[in-house]
């Protein structure tokens, strides 16, 4: 299986410029995270980045990176420019670990990668976890997944889906938090750059629905391990 993982790393952000050069433990937040990739074992490894200080820090501690441009607006538009710059073969697994996901298990990462070889029909794969709370299955910040018989993502939305109409049956039964990591298929991602972005897509801000509204499948499995949430430091919690 040729298998690469790709660190999307933006300087830039809404709530918290320059996270990825952050102090966590005496070290860049981007450096924690490269670290875990590389616990992983791929045969590649490499951050995708827009901003020259973020670099300079990586490849002082020895990371491969991708200079890419400012002006995607998701981090599979990134992805897709990393695949061409680096030519890889339509069939190559691109694993993505946000930069900011330090806590990610490392049997996460191996699990997409597997589903992705496992099932040819999709495009993508992604995780879930099971949700307990009615807070957070309500709270709009969580990304509620539903899926077929198949695992196969029928829809993703900020809203509470499936809707349970009459009660019976425990939360946890049937509501699924969506864990934004993908596998996607190299092919993909070049086909990913050149699409127009969907209505859903851009009402709901996620991007996996630009992939379901151009009829790409997406598969989606209970993830081996609930990952740590991403990192953000308490003054801005």
């Amino acid at each position: 299986m040729n298998t690469v993982l790709v660190i999307p790393a933006r300087y830039a952000s809404s709530r918290l410029p320059g996270k990825p050069l952050r102090e966590l433990a005496g070290k860049p937040l981007i450096q924690h995270v490269h670290e875990r990739a590389m616990a992983a074992g791929f045969a590649t490894v490499l951050v995708a980045t827009d901003d020259e200080r973020i670099q300079r820090v990586c490849s002082d501690f020895g990371a491969q990176v991708a200079m890419t441009a400012s002006a995607h607006e998701t981090g599979s538009d990134r992805l897709a420019e990393v695949v061409q710059q680096q030519g890889w073969a339509d069939d190559t697994i691109v694993v993505n670990l946000q930069g900011d996901e330090p806590l990610t298990p490392v049997a996460n990462l191996h699990q997409l990668a597997r589903n992705l070889a496992k099932y040819p029909q999709a495009s993508m794969a992604t995780l879930a976890t099971p949700i307990f709370s009615e807070t957070e299955f309500l709270n709009p910040n969580v990304v509620k997944v539903v899926r077929d018989a198949q695992g196969m993502a029928l829809y993703f939305s900020r809203a509470p889906i499936p809707l349970q109409r009459d009660t019976g049956v425990a939360l946890e039964d049937y509501a699924l938090r969506h864990i934004g990591m993908y596998a996607y298929r190299a092919g993909f991602l070049r086909a990913f750059a050149g699409m127009q972005p969907a209505q859903i897509e851009q009402l709901e801000k996620l991007e996996q629905l630009r992939a379901l509204a151009h009829g790409y499948r997406i598969h989606v499995d209970i993830a081996a391990e609930i990952p740590g949430r991403g990192w953000i430091p308490k003054t801005t919690r």
